[in-house]
Parts: C-alpha cells; sequence; structure tokens
C-alpha cells in the first residue's frame, strides 16, 4: 500500500504543464490526445487553437508557447532557421484533408461540382467560405482548387474569409454561409460525415496539408513539453488522429 502511495507521490510531484499552440483544424483530437497525455503521464497541456499564421507572428514577438502543431511543414521549419524552435524536434504529425461542406444534406455532391453550378443563387447559396490563405494553410489549399477548377468567376464574388480553419467551419455551421472549405477532421469521425454533405477533395488536387510540430526555445528544458512531443508520435495519440480522418 506504502509503495503505491508513494508511487502516485512521484507522479504528482514531478507532473508538469506545458502550453501548446496547436492549428485550429487540430482542435477536436489534440483535445482528446491531451486529456489521455495528462490521465497517462501526469503532465498537463494547455492548448490554444488558432491560424498558423498568427502563431508564428505571436512566436516571433515572444509568446511563451513551448510547442507549436502548425497546419503545415513551412513554418516550423522557418522557425528553425531562425533560432525559435529547438533543432531536430520537428516531425510529422498528421497529414490533413480539406472538405467542401454544407449542413444541407443535399447541397454537396461526390465531387464538388456544385461549385460550377451556373447560378448559385438559385441554390440558395449566397456566401462560401474559406480560411485566409495568407494565415492558414487549409485557406491556401482551397484556393488552389478553386483555381484547378477554373470556378474562380463563379466562387471569389462569394467568398467570406475566417482567420482560421476553426472560424471557417463556425460560418458554415451557424449557416452565416452555405457552403465552405474546412477540415475534414471538423465533420467526421471514423471515415463517416457526421452532418450534412460533403466533398472530400482528392488530395491531387492541391499541395499536400503536411502537418508539422516543433519544440520551440521556451520549451526545450521543459520536462511535459518534451513528453508531450514524445506521446504525439505514439500509438495512442496516432489511434486518435486516425479517428479524426488525419493520414499518417
Amino acid at each position: 500500500m506504502l509503495a503505491l502511495a508513494s508511487a502516485h507521490f512521484f507522479v504528482v510531484a514531478y507532473a508538469g504543464e506545458v502550453t501548446v499552440a496547436v492549428a485550429a483544424n487540430f482542435t477536436a483530437p489534440m483535445q482528446k490526445i491531451a486529456q489521455a497525455f495528462e490521465q497517462d503521464t501526469g503532465h498537463k497541456a494547455h492548448l490554444a487553437f488558432g491560424s498558423t499564421g498568427k502563431f508564428y507572428a505571436q512566436i516571433k514577438n515572444g509568446a511563451p508557447f513551448a510547442a507549436l502543431l502548425a497546419a503545415d511543414d513551412e513554418t516550423p521549419e522557418r522557425l528553425e532557421k531562425e533560432g525559435l524552435a529547438v533543432i531536430g524536434t520537428r516531425f510529422t504529425y498528421a497529414t490533413g484533408r480539406l472538405a467542401l461542406w454544407s449542413k444541407s444534406s443535399n447541397l454537396v455532391d461526390d465531387k464538388g461540382e456544385v461549385l460550377r453550378s451556373p447560378n448559385l443563387d438559385k441554390l440558395g447559396i449566397q456566401k462560401i467560405a474559406m480560411a485566409d490563405p495568407n494565415l492558414a494553410p487549409y485557406g491556401a489549399a482551397a484556393m488552389e482548387v478553386i483555381h484547378k477548377m477554373g470556378v474562380q468567376a463563379n466562387v471569389v464574388p462569394k467568398l467570406v474569409q475566417g482567420e482560421s480553419i476553426g472560424q471557417t467551419y463556425q460560418f458554415v455551421s451557424t449557416e452565416n454561409a452555405q457552403l465552405g472549405f474546412v477540415a475534414l477532421s471538423q465533420i467526421s469521425l471514423s471515415g463517416r460525415i457526421t452532418q450534412g454533405s460533403a466533398w472530400v477533395v482528392p488530395q491531387s488536387m492541391h499541395t499536400p496539408l503536411k502537418q508539422d510540430a516543433v519544440l520551440l526555445n521556451v520549451g526545450k528544458d521543459n520536462a511535459a513539453a518534451l513528453a508531450l512531443m514524445k506521446y504525439l508520435q505514439g500509438d495512442k495519440a496516432k489511434t486518435i488522429i486516425r479517428h479524426y480522418g488525419y493520414a499518417l
């Protein structure tokens, strides 16, 4: 009994905390991972969600994040080169998928042909949401798709931009926008769309959404930050990540 009590004291006494900047598309899986991480290690992860571009600016200005889970692979690499991240800690934790989504169950077909409709107004489509391509990699990917399909004239006049993919999802989920390019992870579980209708965009239509994590200088001596980086590469975290529609 004494041994068990001592073991519990060891976990509590050495448990730490880590503040993590997390790309908005990874909100749901990271919340699950953080819960499991705390249960398994005793460490607590404080999560901030937002656009990768905005986090980059905040980190440059001294924001006290110990780690970044970006929506791309370029930002963590840039932070390494600029001396703001620990060299050798960067890895791809997930590869995202883009989807065109509507809360209406019949609006989006399985090839995204709705975007070619000659009269979107007749379909009740006044606004189409996407993340700001200058701040969010999912927004940049959405713009690539629009250009590849050749539907700029049809779609661009109706575009409304969210600061992040999280805000973009809110536009569509509240039906302030009737269509939107969102992360597949926001609208699916175990490979099934949870609500409405969606087109899962083929990965060949845009730059791969490789999402890298990196340990920032603030976290280089933080035991909780080091433990989290290791945990993200473990089987339990990978199972959660796949559950939300990401590739590894």
